[in-house]
């Protein structure tokens, strides 16, 4: 029961539609993944009795579902129509489920002018971390798949880099010297409690990266993420001219509506990837909106609305 519980906590996220609005409508709850005939009828318990919930711990606290999503966007048609690219997703050159050509082609049927491919680097071997000479090869697949799109669509060479808790990335400066764009994250040492301002002052520092990624390094259900001084943080990365993502994968959500109107103050530019798998993943977009209206982040301060060549020539510009 424990499992179905999370189970069913987790795919709440992507729900087409809220369950109360299902229970309005006499439509059976089970049509929502992840519930079955047990579930359904603790759903409708709930809904029907508005029972006194309890506030959830930390690291389920602060979650937008894509039905809630979507509603947020629908009084703001022009933001899901007028982004012109997804800077983070992965493909099987680490631990992707699909080819560069075919996350590119499903970017271009949403309306998409160009994509960042941020496979990982080295230090995640358990994620199918690329080494230097791997690194190489994807470069050579991506310069090919960019003249099979012949200038109609775009993809940027780029990295997900691994960064340790003192900000360094574990590529060697030339071999990032050929990409267009460095997203760097943290993946380790994120369950200490301490304040972690440090590392994250020395990340922006980092003069290989342009963007960092899931900042927190949160996971619903899982870990609340590490805390540090975000004003100074935002603060010192606006003032080098560099972004902070909004990783809109469900269960990250990173960063958060909290922290994104603390970075909205600073005039940090804010960075939206899906942080997508498999083309279906590309959705998660959503998400990644709807938090940056919520927080009232301006469209000018949101990379994802710059033309290709405007974003070029910010990342050339570090």
């Amino acid at each position: 029961m424990q499992r179905a519980l999370k189970r069913a906590a987790r795919l709440a996220f992507v729900w087409p539609q809220e369950a109360a609005i299902l229970f309005s409508e006499n439509r059976p709850l089970t049509q929502l993944p992840g519930i079955g005939p047990y579930l359904a009828k603790q759903l409708a318990h709930w809904i029907s009795t508005s029972p006194q919930i309890p506030e959830p711990p930390e690291f389920r606290r602060g979650f937008l579902t894509l039905a809630k999503a979507r509603h947020i966007l629908a009084q703001h048609p022009l933001w899901l129509g007028e982004v012109k690219c997804d800077l983070q997703m992965h493909t099987t050159w680490s631990d992707g489920a699909a080819s560069i050509v075919a996350m590119g082609e499903a970017s271009k049927t949403l309306g998409y002018r160009y994509v960042a491919i941020t496979d990982h680097s080295r230090g995640l071997r358990i994620a199918g971390g690329m080494d230097e000479p791997k690194l190489r090869r994807q470069v050579q697949e991506i310069d090919q798949v960019n003249r099979q799109f012949d200038g109609e669509f775009h993809v940027l060479r780029s990295i997900e880099m691994n960064l340790n808790p003192n900000g360094e990335g574990d590529m060697s400066s030339d071999s990032l010297a050929g990409l267009d764009l460095v997203l760097g994250s943290f993946h380790s040492a994120l369950r200490r409690t301490e304040d972690q301002t440090n590392r994250y002052l020395a990340a922006i520092r980092n003069p290989a990266l342009h963007i960092l990624g899931h900042p927190r390094g949160r996971i619903y259900n899982f870990r609340p993420g590490l805390k540090a001084d975000w004003a100074k943080v935002f603060e010192l990365a606006a003032h080098l001219d560099k972004a902070v993502e909004i990783d809109a994968f469900p269960d990250r959500q990173d960063l958060d509506i909290d922290l994104l109107r603390v970075a909205r103050k600073t005039g940090v530019r804010i960075s939206l990837g899906t942080d997508a798998h498999q083309p279906q993943q590309l959705a998660f977009m959503e998400l990644a909106l709807a938090a940056a209206i919520e927080a009232e982040i301006p469209r000018a301060k949101i990379l994802n609305f710059m033309p290709l060549e405007d974003l070029m020539a910010w990342a050339k510009n570090h």
